[in-house]
Order: structure tokens, then sequence, then C-alpha cells
């Protein structure tokens, strides 16, 4: 049932939601900045040890996420250039046990990339070249540090496209992208990173360098040891190259916006919609009407004329990849006369981007929502899967219950939304209140984690565990994979020095 548990209960869960209580790991010392000064130059070290003393204010954005949640007391950042130096730092903060947080783009949103307390924070963003690209096979081979955004430039003119989109491509490291397995907004036609990733570049808690930087697609000699790093959120070690395929650019890019009078009509929809689109679908994104009245209220893309959302419960965004637009033009417009024939029209209206302007209006109204909602107020964000019959009403019976809870008001929660990935069954869960207080979270966990687990469901899609999910793996998790997963944990960091306290407190 969903109803509050007991206190002892309630209070257990508090417990296991506070950092946790860490085994004896060292501090750095000013011997150590000493040590690192000899692998790094002076601008890599950021340190308020450091002779060349820097301050607090320098270290903020390393302590601090960009939704202003989570905060650490690193005093300490370093930024290796090669992977040789990222080795020889490892091996030192093995042998003096010193607990180290890899860092990426910092754009996190489960506190995964954030230090717990004062471990060493060692960012990528310093080791960003790209190794080699293959514009025939369209294999790149890049270091962790590459922003996503500059990949996406790089293979463009080679007429390759990231198999990878996200909202954060701006700031958010290939590195990062993968230790997290990102899904975004490709995956229904580019699947996930699991089967992108052809290879990993590896620096192991001791400092040994795990050469997996395969570029071939076919290998099929053992254990696939790349896919323990692939979302391991930097528990294991920290990768400092990728090898990844990227796949051809399509020709033709359209999309179309759809308004849905119900929430009901998603599903028929989507069916429709594959079968008439099928190989040129390439995104199949949901957004209901208080994200879409949100996105539009802060400026995100081009908004419809009020008469196309007048009755609209919720809205679909459509993307089509293919080779010739002619052909996918004709598609989607048989698509929407078949759609407003119908005897019963699943759809109110759409509206077909016209060129290559509006087609960047309309994605960026749906990915314009996190912006929004990060305008309006402070979120509590959950992205879980859930089947897709129930995006609705787990949004509905989350508002509901705060309402019961009686914080359904503008000085404490002013807006419950939804929207996200369709094709993948990601449902992003936002609540927007005031401010974090310790009322919200507790009315929010453990009941949308047991809502979740009642549809048999994942308390993470996309973003991770992080320190934010920890004491909720068990509603995903069964008691055999979770031991299994501590059991890989102590075999490749026995000290416990790598991202502690994230994934598997």
């Amino acid at each position: 049932m969903l109803t509050a548990r007991c206190c002892s209960r309630t209070l257990a869960l508090r417990l296991r939601s506070c950092p946790p209580l860490r085994r004896s790991l060292s501090s750095v010392t000013e011997n150590d900045i000493l040590h690192f000064s000899k692998i790094l130059d002076p601008p890599s070290i950021i340190s308020t040890l450091s002779p060349i003393h820097s301050s607090l204010e320098d270290l903020h954005p390393f302590n601090n996420d960009w939704m202003r949640k989570y905060s650490g007391r690193a005093t300490t950042v370093l930024k290796p250039r090669t992977t040789q130096q990222v080795s020889e730092i490892l091996k030192w903060c093995h042998e003096r046990e010193i607990p180290v947080v890899p860092q990426g783009g910092n754009t996190g949103l489960v506190g995964g990339s954030i230090p717990l307390n004062d471990e060493v924070v060692i960012s990528m963003a310093n080791m960003n070249n790209v190794r080699s690209f293959d514009p025939v096979s369209g294999i790149l081979v890049a270091e962790a540090g590459c922003i996503l955004q500059s990949l996406t430039d790089y293979v463009a003119p080679h007429n390759h496209i990231m198999p990878l989109d996200l909202g954060a491509k701006g700031s958010c490291q290939i590195g990062g992208n993968v230790s997290t397995n990102a899904g975004g907004l490709r995956l229904l036609r580019y699947g996930s990173l699991h089967g992108s990733v052809l290879g990993v570049e590896v620096v192991l808690p001791d400092g040994t360098i795990l050469d997996q930087l395969t570029t071939l697609r076919k290998d099929n000699t053992g254990y696939d040891l790349k896919q323990l790093f692939i979302g391991s959120e930097g528990t294991l070690g920290i990768i400092t190259g990728v090898s990844i395929l990227t796949p051809p650019a399509p020709q033709a890019s359209n999309n179309v916006i759809l308004a849905l009078p119900h929430f009901d009509n998603v599903r028929p929809l989507y069916q429709t919609v594959k079968g008439q689109l099928s190989e040129i679908l390439s995104a199949f994104e949901f957004i209901d009407r208080t994200a879409y009245d949100l996105a539009v209220k802060h400026g995100q893309g081009r908004a419809l004329n009020e008469e196309d959302v007048e009755g609209a419960e919720c809205f679909v965004l459509v993307e089509t990849s293919g080779g010739r637009r002619e052909h996918d033009e004709e598609k989607l417009n048989d698509l929407l006369e078949t759609l407003l024939s119908a005897d019963r029209p699943l759809i109110n209206t759409g509206v077909l981007a016209q060129n290559p302007a509006q087609f960047s209006s309309l994605w960026a109204l749906r990915e314009g929502v996190t912006e929004a909602v990060s305008k309006e107020g402070k979120a509590y964000k959950y992205d879980i899967s859930v089947p897709l019959s129930t995006f609705k009403e787990v949004v509905d019976i989350t508002r509901n219950h705060l309402q019961s809870q009686g914080l359904l008001h503008e000085d404490a929660v002013s807006h419950v939304l939804g929207y996200g990935h369709v094709g993948d069954g990601n449902l992003h869960l936002n609540v927007i209140a005031k401010a974090y207080t310790q009322e919200i979270q507790d009315a929010l966990e453990p009941f949308i984690y047991e809502l979740v687990a009642s549809h048999r469901g994942s308390i993470s899609a996309e973003h991770g565990v992080g320190s934010m999910k920890t004491h909720a793996l068990h509603y995903s998790k069964d008691k055999i994979s979770l031991e299994l997963m501590k059991k890989i944990k102590e075999m490749f960091d026995p000290k416990g020095i790598m991202n502690p306290g994230k994934v598997i407190a």
C-alpha cells in the first residue's frame, strides 16, 4: 500500500538518506599537494592547501551542483591532462587511502559528481582531445573530458552525428555520459550507450590502466569488461577515453508537435505513429499540460496558437530522420491526415515544422522544460521507468498525495508535472517547490519509490543513482543483485576510495 510507514521505518529511511559514515580514509595534506605538484603543473591544481593559495570561491563550482542541491567540502581539485597523470594521482591516493570523486561537466541530477565530504575532486576538463575518427566506419575515439556538443560539431563535417543528445550537451562531457549511461532524446533510434560504446580506457583505483579502447564492432572473446564501467558512476575507476560508434547523419529531419485531448490517446497514437513512420521515426516525446505551460511561460521554444492548445491535456513531439526530405514529409503529411480524419481523432491538432528554424524551435519547447522548471522554483526530480500506460497515473497520484499531506500550496509545492521519452518508458516526474525542505522530502520518499516498485519499474531510468538514491536501490534491485554489485565494488576498489557513498553506500 502507498501509505505512510510506521515511525521506525521512517526513521530508518532518514538515516539511510544521510551521508554515509565512511571508513577511515585520509584527508589531503600539504605533503599530498607537494606530491601532486610533481605530477601536474600549477594551474592544474586548485587547493586551499597549495602554496599558491586558491580560495573557497575557486572551489565552489566543483563542490556544488548546478541545482544547488548537493554540496561538498573538497579542499583540492586536480585537473590532469593525460591518462598517465590520472594513473599517478590514483596510485598515490590508493597508497594514502585518500578518497576521490571523478567529475565531468557536473550536470548530473543525483549528486553523483559532488563530494560528500572532503574527497579530492579529479576534474576531467583538461582531457578534451579527439584521438581519432574514421569517417568510413564512423568510429570516434575521444578523451573523457570532451564536451558532447564539441564532439557533435567535430563529426558533423564528416556527415555523422553523436548517438546521444541531451539538454546539457553544451557542458556535459562524454566520460560523464558513459559513466552514467546517459539516455537522452535519441535512444529510441540509436539505443543506449551499452550498445554504442565499443571500448573504454579506464584507470583503476590502484592506478592500473585498463586498456579496453577497442574500435572493433565485434569481439566475442570472453567477458565484456567495458560494460561494468558504463553506468558505474566512477565507483570502479575513472574513464579517461571512449571509443564510440557514431551513426551517419540523416539527410532530412522533420518534427511535428501534436496536441492530444486525453492522455489515454498517447498509447494508440504511439502505435499508429510507429506503424506509419516505421524506419524514419527517431523520437516520440511526451509533455503534459503543466510542463508545456511552464515552458511557454518561461519563453522556451515556439508556442502553439491558443486555439490549438485549447482543450489539450498533453502534447507529443514526433521527430523523423530519413534519407529524403520529400519522402519523409509525405509520410508525415499522410500521418496527420490519418489522425485528423479519423472518426474519433486521437489529436486535436498538429503543427509540422516548415523550416530549420521552426524545427529547432519545436525541439526547444521540449528541451526547455528543464530550464523552465528551474526558473519556476526548486525541483525535486525523479527520472523513473514505468509502463507508458501509467505515466499520467503516477503524476496524478503524486500530486494527490502531496495535497493530502497539506503541501500543495504556493508556500510549499506549486507544481507536479511529467514529461519524458515514450519510446523507452522514461518519465521525468518533477515536483516544484518554493524551497527544499525535509517535510517535502519525507512526503516524497519513500512514497515515489514504492509507487514505482508497485509497477515493477526502475527508480532511475537515466540519471543514475549518485548519492540521492543509494538508500532506495532495493526498490529496483533484489537482494542477490545488490550482493553481487557489492562484491564487484569490493573487488575493484577494496579500499573504498572511488566516489565513496555513491551507488553502493
